[in-house]
């Protein structure tokens, strides 16, 4: 049987490009792959699936939360790529996970693994507790030299920002790889204290 893959990194540590790679790969060997992404994830057009040294593709397909699956569209397929995976629904990661098993096609998810307040997002929850691999692509804090496990959002000055929805796309805030240690000292709070602020927030 394929295997489900999460394939997680913090802010701009290049899960995008890594995509965008593996499908090349792919193709470059004449084998057929489809790239997935969700329907909400419109930051450089609905369609376009864009990493931030440049390169892009255009998604074969769309995600809705209730998205179905036509069973023809695995038909031939060789590797399901999917991006911004965090945004997924629970019922879209286990809709894939089961086509692992129907279609005997791996898919390869790439996601951020939690939000700026350290909460998981519920897709990204979701891949972790089915994935049959869990990899982590590192990159290192904005500021030191420590590997970034968390994200901070902030506004165009460097202020943290501590409240908001839990998904902000296209709005004024901005994000930064971030250690832990950087993450406390930046936002004044402890981890627990950010994660209490963040269960009283809208989470769309």
């Amino acid at each position: 049987m394929a295997k489900l893959y999460f394939r997680y990194g913090a802010m701009g540590s290049a899960k995008t490009l890594n995509l965008l790679a593996v499908r090349h790969n792919y193709e470059l060997q004449g084998k057929k792959v489809i790239l997935l992404k969700p329907r909400r994830d419109d930051r450089f057009g609905a369609e376009v699936v864009r990493s931030r040294a440049g390169l892009s593709y255009q998604a074969d397909l769309l995600l809705d939360d209730d998205t179905v699956f036509s069973p023809d569209l695995f038909r031939g397929l060789h590797c399901v790529l999917v991006d911004e995976s965090q945004f997924l629904s629970p019922a879209i990661v286990e809709a894939l996970r089961q086509v692992t098993l129907e279609h005997d096609v791996p898919v390869i998810a790439y996601g951020l693994r939690t939000d700026f307040s350290t909460r998981m997002f519920p897709g990204s929850q979701r891949l972790m507790e089915l994935s049959d691999a869990v990899e982590e692509i590192k990159t290192t804090c904005m500021f030191c030299n420590r590997k970034a496990i968390f994200n901070l959002r902030h506004d165009s000055e460097g202020n943290a920002i501590l409240d908001g929805p839990q998904v902000m796309l296209g709005a004024d805030a901005r994000y930064s790889p971030v250690c832990h240690a950087c993450y406390v000292s930046r936002t004044g709070q402890s981890i627990a204290e950010a994660t209490r602020n963040e269960a009283a927030l809208p989470q769309g």
